[in-house]
């Protein structure tokens, strides 16, 4: 005769693995250098390498020999901080980050990964260091125009994976964000929350900023650096127009500012109207 209670112990069991989830496969770094990470399904999903050269980014030569060293540092397996990057729009910050990126990947050190996590997805951040702890690779998790408008729960998983809890940060894992704002905060608070509220948000906010080791702050971009990145854009990809100083101050006045990306966004824009395809 059938025991009911063992059919009651096969559809909980049943019931049990509909609702968790398999464990992610092991991620396969051999696919590429750049990855996305994906927290709903944990699977790391490979980019296309960065085009843009390291020495095409003109204006921000102290910026680079600073990052640069830092990650040359990492790579070697040497002490190295987490840096924050912050500072005007377009002035190079994630574009400095990749492009150094693929020069060391590519010529110094080929077990170096790159992991993009999105910003709403911070709260995963501990989980993604627990996964790449005990990986070969070296990996730096990039975080691209962070910032905490949702309050104080990001900020608290930010720094609980750059402490790492009682077994420390991984050593094979060095996070780096860009970020408009030196200290992450947001643009506004909230009212309703009341002013202690507010303000124990932007204690913590704060306090994650300050577990970086690497502040690198990125003025916005005078007219000599600007012209020097158009030049340098136009003599790489041998463009060539007369006029083209005025008509990329004309193009920077309509978009508001002068920038590394407004420079390359007018070359973009001459490269189509010559008829001419950008490697990048």
């Amino acid at each position: 005769m059938p025991d009911p209670t063992h059919d009651l112990l096969k559809r909980i069991a049943a019931a049990l693995e509909r609702l968790a989830p398999p464990a992610p496969a092991a991620p396969d770094f051999s696919r590429g250098r750049l990855f996305h990470y994906e927290p709903a399904t944990g699977e790391f999903t490979a980019a296309p390498d960065y085009g843009l050269a390291l020495d095409l980014l003109v204006g921000i030569d102290q910026q680079k020999q600073r990052f640069v060293q830092n990650l040359r540092r990492f790579a070697g397996a040497l002490p190295a901080n987490h840096a924050l990057l912050w500072g005007s729009r377009g002035a190079g910050k994630s574009s400095l980050v990749k492009a150094a990126f693929m020069a060391l990947s590519l010529h110094e050190a080929p077990g170096l990964r790159m992991v993009e996590i999105d910003r709403d997805a911070i709260d995963a951040l501990p989980g993604l260091f627990a996964r790449l702890r005990d990986r070969p690779e070296r990996f730096v998790v990039l975080c691209d125009d962070l910032s905490f408008e949702e309050g104080a729960s990001a900020a608290k998983s930010l720094k609980s994976a750059l402490e790492g809890g009682v077994a420390g940060p991984p050593a094979n894992v060095i996070f780096v964000a860009t970020s408009n704002r030196r200290h992450l905060m947001p643009r506004g608070h909230d009212e309703s929350k009341g002013l202690l509220a507010t303000a124990e948000e932007a204690e913590e906010t704060i306090s994650a900023s300050d577990r970086f080791g690497l502040w690198i702050g990125f003025p916005p971009m005078d007219q000599p650096s600007y012209l020097a990145a158009v030049h340098a854009y136009a003599e790489r990809f041998d463009l060539q127009s007369a006029g083209i100083e005025l008509k990329s101050l004309q193009w920077a006045q309509s978009r508001g500012g002068r920038s590394g990306r407004v420079a390359f966004q007018f070359i973009r824009d001459l490269a189509g109207e010559q008829g001419r395809a950008l490697p990048v």
